[in-house]
């Protein structure tokens, strides 16, 4: 087999467990009966230790040029925190499916904002991604009333989404300027520092085994998750990457289906449907397309 195959394959393999521990993150707001604040909190107390002995041992240098970078990235790190605390949140009062799949609509916001952080030119079939995505959540929505706890997860999950895009944005940023290890850690550690507040003021949460699931979720589902992820981009193009993460909420529902009995209604799959198919659609074009001149 020549090396460029093996590599690819290898890449593949990293990517697609990457997305499958992504997905899987969400089942701790079901299997755990712990608040979003203690999920979040403990993800990033052991995932932000994880990333400081890996940089630790790859010798990744984590030193800030500025202090504007420095304050730049910690404020992307409280973002992070309130991000990730929506997304349990979403799935706490409504379902992994909900959750998941209002979480996949960040594309409708990354269509609105990347252009006007960026100063890009908003393209034809990213507004249609957009229009796609909104009829696949009206889809999903089983109600518009706010009492509604499935409409409730929605909203939070749209809200994870749009602070989702915040985060990738600021990371843009910075993605030329300092090893991906490096903000990570930061943005993580400053996670743990927001959150660990807010989970300490349940501290019988931390009974049992929790505190070995929650170990479980910040090393392995998000640590390694994210290290997967860039390894994979070793052997594949970045838009390779963001197409096999459209299938984040597949994998995420199916792992839902098997381990926790959630079987989503009919609409809900529809709406998925419409809502992964856009995005992964959206970013099969933007791969194929001709760098802009």
């Amino acid at each position: 087999m020549p090396p460029y195959d093996t590599h690819h394959r290898t890449g593949l393999l990293q990517i697609h467990v990457a997305v499958l521990l992504a997905g899987g993150a969400g089942l701790f707001a079901k299997l755990l009966d712990v608040s979003p604040a203690m999920l979040t909190a403990g993800r990033t107390v052991f995932g932000s230790g994880a990333l400081l002995l890996f940089a630790a041992a790859a010798k990744v240098s984590l030193r800030l040029r500025s202090t504007r970078d420095a304050v730049a990235i910690a404020l992307s790190g409280a973002v992070l925190a309130a991000h990730w605390a929506s997304f349990f949140q979403a799935i706490t009062v409504s379902t992994v499916a909900i959750g998941l799949l209002a979480f996949s609509t960040f594309p409708l916001f990354t269509t609105l904002l990347e252009p006007l952080v960026f100063r890009e030119r908003l393209r034809r079939q990213d507004l249609l991604t957009a229009l796609v995505v909104t009829a696949g959540l009206v889809l999903v929505t089983p109600s518009f009333d706010l009492r509604d706890h499935l409409t409730q997860g929605m909203l939070w999950g749209m809200l994870s989404a749009c602070l989702y895009v915040v985060l990738s944005l600021v990371s843009r940023s910075y993605a030329g300027t300092y090893p991906a290890a490096c903000v990570s850690f930061y943005q993580q550690g400053v996670a743990a520092l927001c959150t660990v507040p807010f989970a300490l003021q349940r501290p019988g949460e931390l009974a049992g085994g929790n505190l070995m699931y929650l170990a479980v979720l910040g090393v392995i589902f998000t640590a390694l998750g994210q290290g997967l992820v860039n390894a994979s981009l070793r052997h594949l193009r970045a838009q390779t990457v963001s197409v096999v993460f459209g299938l984040e909420p597949v994998y995420g529902i199916l792992l839902a289906w098997l381990l926790l009995g959630e079987v989503p209604a009919a609409r809900t799959l529809l709406g998925g449907a419409l809502i992964c198919g856009a995005v992964l659609l959206a970013s099969w074009m933007r791969r194929s397309a001709p760098d802009p001149t």
